[in-house]
C-alpha cells in the first residue's frame, strides 16, 4: 500500500514537472515525507530530478536560455553558504513565511499583468541567483525567485520552462555532490529511485505532451496557480510543523 501511494505522488508530481519545468521536489517531498523518513527521500528526489531533466532535455535544448541561465548558477553557488549561515540567526519558518509572502504578492502582480520589458541582465540574473541560493541554503527551497524571474520577463513561456528545468538539473546535481560525502547516497536510496523511475518518467511524459498542446496564456496560468499552491503550501508547513 505504501509503495502504490509513493508511485502515484511520483506520477502526480512528475506531470507537474514536465508540464510546467518545476514543482516536482516540493509536491514529491511533502507527499512522500507522510510515508518515508525526509532523509531518506531528499538523495532520491536529487535523482529523480536528474533523470527528469535528461529525459525532458531533447525536448527544451534549443529553447534554454544560456546568456542568463550562466550568471543564475553563478549568484546560487555564490549565496548558498550565506544561506546555511542564515540558519544560524534566522528559523527557517521565519525565512518560508517571507518568501511564501513574496511569492504571493508578485504572482497577484503578474496575475494583474506585470511583466518585464525585456530579459533581465547579467547584473539582474546573479542577484536571482542569488535569491535562490540563500533560499535553498536557509530551507532547502530555490524555485520561487527563479521561477518569477523567467515568467515576468518577455523571455516567453517555452523558454521559461526549459530554462528553470535546467536550473534545476545544475542545483540538484550540486546538491547530489554535498549528499554523497555525507553518506546519504546509499543502496536504499538508489534502489528507492529505481522504484520510482517509471512512475517519474511516464508522468514527466504526460506533463510535456500537456505543455505541448496548451494555449500559452493558459499555461501562463497554471504556471502562477500553482506557483501561489507552492507558496501556500510553504506557509503552511511553516506555521504548522509536522511532529
Amino acid at each position: 500500500m505504501a509503495t502504490a501511494s509513493a508511485l502515484t505522488i511520483i506520477f502526480l508530481a512528475a506531470i507537474v514537472r514536465g508540464y510546467s519545468g518545476f514543482g516536482f521536489s516540493l509536491i514529491a517531498i511533502t507527499g512522500l515525507a507522510l510515508i518515508y523518513p525526509v532523509s531518506s527521500i531528499v538523495p532520491a528526489i536529487f535523482l529523480m530530478e536528474i533523470a527528469a531533466t535528461i529525459h525532458m532535455l531533447p525536448s527544451i535544448w534549443k529553447d534554454i536560455h544560456w546568456r542568463s541561465l550562466l550568471p543564475l548558477i553563478i549568484g546560487c553557488l555564490i549565496a548558498t553558504p550565506l544561506g546555511l549561515m542564515a540558519l544560524t540567526y534566522v528559523s527557517p519558518e521565519h525565512m518560508q513565511i517571507a518568501l511564501s509572502i513574496f511569492v504571493l504578492v508578485a504572482v497577484a502582480l503578474m496575475f494583474k499583468g506585470f511583466k518585464l520589458n525585456a530579459v533581465p541582465g547579467t547584473a539582474a540574473a546573479i542577484a536571482a541567483g542569488g535569491s535562490a541560493g540563500f533560499c535553498n541554503g536557509a530551507f532547502g527551497i530555490a524555485g520561487p525567485p527563479v521561477i518569477l524571474f523567467y515568467f515576468s520577463s518577455p523571455a516567453g513561456n517555452a523558454v521559461g520552462r526549459a530554462s528553470i528545468a535546467a536550473f534545476f538539473f545544475f542545483t540538484d546535481v550540486i546538491g547530489l555532490s554535498y549528499a554523497t560525502p555525507m553518506g546519504l547516497l546509499s543502496m536504499d536510496t538508489l534502489w528507492r529511485a529505481a522504484l520510482f523511475l517509471p512512475a517519474l518518467l511516464a508522468g514527466v511524459w504526460v506533463g510535456s505532451r500537456s505543455f505541448k498542446s496548451a494555449d500559452q496564456e493558459q499555461f501562463r496560468r497554471w504556471m502562477l496557480l500553482l506557483l501561489a499552491f507552492m507558496a501556500l503550501l510553504l506557509l503552511g508547513k511553516a506555521l504548522w510543523p509536522a511532529g
